[in-house]
Order: structure tokens, then C-alpha cells, then sequence
């Protein structure tokens, strides 16, 4: 670790060559100027039931885009209903009152269009993207499957059998994931966020018509939606939405309320052993802020700088001494909680120890030192070219638009930015400070015994002969 005295050299150095680079590129201010421009051509209206709306025209365009996000997901989900929303996400695909089975699929296909859909925490989001001449027909399918589902007994078991179908190849028949995921959950017992969104085997399975009409019923409402339509749209899109959506009656009860979390942060440990296991892998969190948080664009910008780009100080780490075979990170950010992540596969030569030890003196280097002008315009300017990427792609911009926060509702485009723009340096090492160094979550992943006896005796061995046997024995 570079002394103080050094480390300030180093930042004067790097902000005098920064000016010099910075200045060879736009400003921030004019690389962001397409976002104000867009959210110009934006409109935003609110039906009478409570149900959102934006539509933005976009010229040169022949297809449009609609993107509808529920205020509903897996923290809504009673005990004993874990899964449902994402079970109920699949039902939306299989038959409404006027439109019986698979005819929503059918007939989007018919008319060129794709569509999916996904399940989080917070919010269900469905998408459909196709021809803007189709588009009152698909504004009729969504508002008839979203307002009037169909289940049957044997969609609801054809639908469950596809569920737990992935369920078990993307988490139950994989090493470590299921015990890990329960044992990064149960940090947060108790609380909304305490439980898979795919759910339990036992739950999905004791779903009922009957039991998911009723998640409909109570969660499935107007003003728990937002829809944004993005493309070439017809002069009658604000009609055709009023007439399909807007008989729609709100109910009398109030949304779902939920409150930020309180988590005590400290040293957590545990450890998982798997037959399947293939090598031993190591699991650390960090937990942050909920994306509603007012230091949530902060938390954004040093989960950036330490794991999430190819100059991150983990990649930089990793160059200079090769010591995981894989890591990767994927951030969760939910509205009331916040969690950073790793998972990292340790080189033959490397021990749990050793990688976790390097990790935690790479997160205590940035609560000490922080970050450097130029470093802190650079990460920024990433964030900004990555949200500029999504006004490229009509779905990406309708779910930017549809999943916009309540604050941001007048400034969908812009609002995120300036939260962003206006992080500081000492911003930076405060929340790192706060939130990573206080304490984190370790989860070691750990294979049969006579693999950990097998890499034991490869971290004894010289460098070049553990690499060898290493890269025989995976």
C-alpha cells in the first residue's frame, strides 16, 4: 500500500495529466446533453385509476416498444407463497378472457413482434416490441391479460412444471448456489427481501389457481403500473390507452408499504461444503444502500471503481498477479437494500485467506486514499455512455422509462444523472468508509475433502509446477 505522502504525489500527478486528458474529451455536461434533449420530446400523463404513462415518439422509427412495470415482486409474496410472482409472471403468457391459451404468443409472432418479461424484488416488468401498425392490438392483449387473466388447472401445473424445470438447472442442480443464496438471504430474515425471488420447491408447487388469482387481485392493480411506449406512434396512442386501460378501477385499499431496512453491519462467516463442488470458491458481500437511498449514487460509482470494469482496481489486481481462475460481481439494488458482491475462484497457489485478505485491503486502500479527479470524472463519464447506450435500443429506453422511480417521475432521464453528477470525492471514501469497511459477509464454498486436501498440497508446491498441476487437474 502506497505511503500517503506518495499516494497525494500520485493524485497531483494524475489530476495535472487529467486536465490534459479531460480536456481532449467532451465535458460531462455536453456528453449528457441527450438526455435533457430527449426528455424534452418526453410525455407524461396519469390515467384517473393511478396508472402511469410516458410516450415518446421517436422519428425515422417503423416499430414500436411498450414496456409495462408492476409494483410488485417477491417482497410482496406471503409466507408460504414464495415464487409467485415470478410463477404469476409465466401465467400472463397463457391465456386472458379474450385471448385463451397461447393466443397472446401466437399472435404476437403473427404480427412480427418479440416479447419476454422478468421478476425482481421490487418490480415485474413485461416487454413487447413489433410493428407500429399492431400497436392497438398489442395495447388491447396487454391491458386484457394484465386486467383479465385466465387460469386454469392445467396451465397452472404446465406453468409450474416450467418453473421448477428452471429452478433446477439454474440454481438447484448447480454447486453452492441454492445454500449460498439462502445463507445471503437469512442476513436479512424476517424482512421482505429474505427469501428467493424464484421461490421454494414446495411453495411453487402448492400454487393454485385459486392462490394466484388472489396475488392478482391484490397486487395486479393501475396504479401500481407504469407503462412507457417508445417508437413511431399513432396521433390515437393516448386514446387507445385511455380506452383499454382506463375502465380499469383502482382499489379502495392503499399500495403496499415497505421501509428502508436496518442492517447491522459486522464480520459475518460461514461456510458451505458441496459433493459437487468442483474447486473451492469464496462468496463475500458488502451491505449498501436501497437504490432510494440518498448515497445510493455514490455506492454506484465505488461498486464501479472496485469490481465492475475492466480498469477496476479488482481487473488491476488480477493482472499484476493472476490469482483467481474466475470472479464476478453482480450487484443487487433493490429499493430499501443494497448489496455488493463477489464471488471469486481462487488460483491452485492462492488460499481462501490470501484472496480474501487482498479483497479487504483493496476495499480499505479506497476508504483511505479515495479516488482522484480524473478517476472520479472517468467513472461517471462510464455510467453516463452506459445509460446514452440504452436511448439506442427502443425496449432498453421504454424499461429505463418504465422502471423510473416515483422521484424521478417529471425527470425520468435526467434526475438519475444528477444524482450522479453531483458525487463528490469525499463522498466516495465516506460511503466506503461507512458501508464497506464496517464489516462484510464471508461465505466460503467449499468442495468434497479430497479436492481441499488435493489444492492444500498445491499451495505448498513452487509457483510454476502448482500451475501446471493446476491447469491437469481442472
Amino acid at each position: 500500500m502506497p505511503s500517503p505522502t506518495r499516494h497525494s504525489l500520485l493524485a497531483c500527478l494524475l489530476s495535472l495529466i487529467g486536465v490534459s486528458a479531460m480536456a481532449s474529451e467532451p465535458s460531462l455536461e455536453t456528453l449528457a446533453a441527450p438526455l435533457y434533449q430527449l426528455e424534452q420530446q418526453l410525455s407524461r400523463h396519469e390515467l384517473d385509476n393511478g396508472m402511469s404513462l410516458y410516450l415518446l415518439v421517436l422519428p425515422n422509427k417503423q416499430s414500436v416498444a411498450l414496456s409495462s412495470q408492476f409494483a410488485v415482486g417477491s417482497r410482496n409474496e406471503l409466507e408460504g407463497e414464495s415464487g409467485y410472482a415470478h410463477l404469476f409472471e409465466h401465467m400472463l403468457f397463457k391465456g386472458s378472457e379474450n385471448a385463451p391459451g397461447d393466443s397472446y404468443g401466437q399472435t404476437m409472432s403473427a404480427n412480427s413482434g418479440y416479447f419476454n418479461a422478468s421478476t425482481f424484488f421490487d418490480a415485474t416488468n413485461y416487454y413487447v416490441n413489433l410493428p407500429s401498425q399492431a400497436l392497438e392490438l398489442a395495447l388491447w392483449l396487454e391491458s386484457d391479460r394484465f386486467i383479465r387473466p385466465q387460469l386454469s388447472d392445467e396451465t397452472v401445473r404446465n406453468q409450474q412444471q416450467t418453473v421448477l424445470e428452471e429452478m433446477a438447472t439454474t440454481i438447484d442442480n448447480q454447486p453452492y448456489i441454492r445454500p449460498a443464496m439462502t445463507f445471503l438471504l437469512n442476513q436479512v430474515k424476517g424482512s421482505p427481501y429474505g427469501h428467493a425471488v424464484i421461490g421454494s420447491v414446495d411453495d411453487v408447487s402448492a400454487a393454485t389457481p385459486a392462490s394466484l388469482n388472489r396475488f392478482h387481485h391484490d397486487f395486479y392493480r393501475p396504479d401500481a403500473m407504469q407503462l412507457a411506449i417508445v417508437g413511431d406512434l399513432p396521433s390515437q396512442t393516448f386514446s387507445w390507452v385511455e380506452q383499454y386501460f382506463g375502465s380499469w378501477q383502482k382499489p379502495k385499499r392503499p399500495l403496499a408499504h415497505f421501509s428502508p431496512l436496518a442492517v447491522e453491519r459486522q464480520p459475518v462467516r460461514g461456510e458451505i461444503v458441496d459433493s459437487r463442488g468442483p474447486w473451492p470458491g469464496l462468496m463475500l458481500a458488502w451491505h449498501t444502500v436501497g437504490a432510494l437511498h440518498p448515497d445510493a449514487a455514490a455506492i454506484t460509482l465505488v461498486e464501479d471503481y472496485l469490481l465492475q470494469n475492466r480498469t477496476s482496481m479488482l481487473e488491476q489486481m488480477n493482472l499484476k498477479a493472476p490469482d483467481t481462475l474466475l470472479h464476478y460481481s453482480v450487484p443487487l439494488s433493490m429499493e430499501h437494500l443494497g448489496v455488493m458482491n463477489l464471488i471469486l475462484v481462487p488460483r491452485a497457489k492462492v488460499s481462501l485467506d490470501d484472496l480474501s485478505q487482498r479483497i479487504t485491503g483493496m476495499v480499505d486502500t479506497l476508504a483511505s486514499q479515495g479516488v482522484t479527479p480524473l478517476e472520479l470524472d472517468q467513472l461517471k463519464r462510464r455510467w453516463l455512455l452506459t445509460q446514452l447506450s440504452k436511448l439506442d435500443n427502443d425496449v432498453s429506453l421504454a424499461n429505463l422509462l418504465s422502471a423510473s422511480q416515483q422521484r424521478d417521475r417529471e425527470h425520468p432521464l435526467t434526475a438519475p444523472w444528477e444524482r450522479i453528477a453531483a458525487v463528490t470525492q469525499e463522498d466516495i471514501k465516506r460511503v466506503t468508509q461507512y458501508y464497506l469497511s464496517q464489516g462484510y459477509v464471508r461465505l466460503d464454498l467449499l468442495p468434497p475433502w479430497y479436492i481441499r486436501w488435493g489444492k492444500a498440497i498445491l499451495e505448498w508446491l513452487p509457483e510454476g509446477l502448482s500451475d501446471s498441476l493446476e491447469e491437469k487437474v481442472l
